[in-house]
């Protein structure tokens, strides 16, 4: 197959795969990521090996496009408004999740300690992918506004993101090289998350100067690849310095919007419709990294450990949100809106395999399969319980 030929398949596939989905009640992005699986079950041995050398970068660009528009929908005074039960929340439910599976693997997988980790955190990151498109459609319709709820989700799900996979290297570190590596890897969350901040900072505050200076030379369009762009290289200098460049992508945004309203709001309309290409992408790319003799492997058993992650999770969230305004609906929406699984999973995955780690194949075949259990499991939830659980509340601008 050419490479052509898939990309054709991909994305008009994925587009049809998703309206057809719609029609059947059920959020497009399922539609989307069974088409990839089909893709992968009929055609992978014939897909050009160049796709498989774009797919880190596909998903990385996606990944960038999802946490911009989380940090442009975030204002200053909503996010006072749920400043600390954000915190909280980004990672007590991360802990909670990864230290009940990493139990359950050393004890009745029998697992390494750094295995355990290893798979613990894989499966305790939240998909932004699937939660902060979600919460933006809920922001928009007015869903749980009055205590911001869909923010405080928007909020803790992407700093979650930075917490699993940073806790995740550190036992992928403790795996490769000891206990040495791992006290070192440890030590240095502050730093990876104090730095990625403030490169995000930094960045933002040129962007919003440069853009407001420019705004009537440049186009919006114009805008939103600098943008891009520049969250592009802010993840390559993250890698190179080890620090949390995700959230530096998300407190960018922040900045952007706290300090150019109006080039803000053009640049989520655009990546909004960005995004429309983006999401058939990512999740066509994530259906096609499922091996479904990997998952038939997972079985019950990894069925039980992400229930059992599932599970501690919510723990952690109720256990976050006790004694907060936020009442017991909002509180079990938020249990909902934290069980989809897909991107980082799907990105994590495979490398305690790919590094040689003992029991790798077992961890790659239990995210796989998180992947397919809990992605439709947590976008009905959502759908379904939103309209239940959270009151309308329409935000006048006046």
């Amino acid at each position: 197959m050419s490479l052509n030929t898939l990309v054709v398949l991909m994305i008009v596939g994925g587009w049809l795969s998703g309206r057809a989905a719609v029609k059947f009640r059920l959020p497009a992005v399922i539609g989307m990521t069974f088409w990839g699986i089909a893709l992968a079950y009929f055609f992978k041995t014939g897909f050009p090996e160049v796709i498989w050398d774009l797919e880190p970068f596909l998903k990385s660009l996606a990944l960038i496009v999802i946490l911009l528009r989380a940090g442009l929908g975030i204002e200053k005074e909503t996010l006072e408004k749920v400043g600390r039960s954000a915190i909280l929340m980004s990672f007590i439910p991360c802990v909670f999740e990864g230290a009940a599976v990493a139990v359950i693997c050393r004890y009745f997988l029998s697992f390494s300690w750094a295995e355990a980790g290893m798979m613990g955190f894989i499966l305790a990151a939240v998909s932004p992918a699937v939660v902060v498109p979600s919460m933006l459609t809920l922001k928009e319709q007015g869903y749980g506004n009055k205590n911001e709820t869909p923010t405080l989700i928007l909020a803790g799900a992407s700093l979650d993101n930075v917490m699993a996979i940073t806790l995740f290297t550190v036992f992928l570190s403790l795996g490769r090289q000891g206990s040495v590596s791992y006290l070192r890897s440890a030590a240095s969350i502050p730093y990876a998350v104090v730095v990625g901040a403030a490169l995000g900072f930094l960045a933002g505050m040129f962007l919003s100067w440069f853009f407001k200076k420019h705004f009537h030379r440049i186009r919006a369009t114009e805008k939103a690849i600098l943008v891009i762009g520049s969250s592009v290289l802010l993840v390559q200098v993250g890698a190179c310095m080890h620090v949390a460049a995700l959230l530096g992508i998300m407190t960018m945004g922040f900045i952007l919007l706290e300090r150019a309203e109006m080039v803000a709001h053009e640049l989520a309309a655009k990546l909004g419709k960005v995004w429309v290409l983006a999401e058939i992408i990512l999740f066509v790319l994530i259906g096609m990294a499922v091996d479904l003799d990997t998952v038939v492997k997972a079985g019950g058993v990894g069925l039980i450990v992400i229930m059992t992650g599932i599970a501690a999770r919510s723990l952690g969230v109720l256990t976050t949100l006790f004694r907060s305004r936020f009442n017991m609906k909002e509180r079990l929406f938020c249990v909902i809106a934290y069980v989809p699984k897909a991107t980082v999973q799907a990105a994590l995955g495979a490398i305690p395999l790919l590094a040689g780690v003992k029991n790798g194949e077992v961890i790659l075949s239990i995210a796989v399969l998180s992947i397919c259990f809990t992605t439709p499991l947590g976008l009905l939830g959502i759908r379904y319980f939103a309209p239940k659980l959270l009151s309308i509340d329409i935000k006048s601008d006046g």
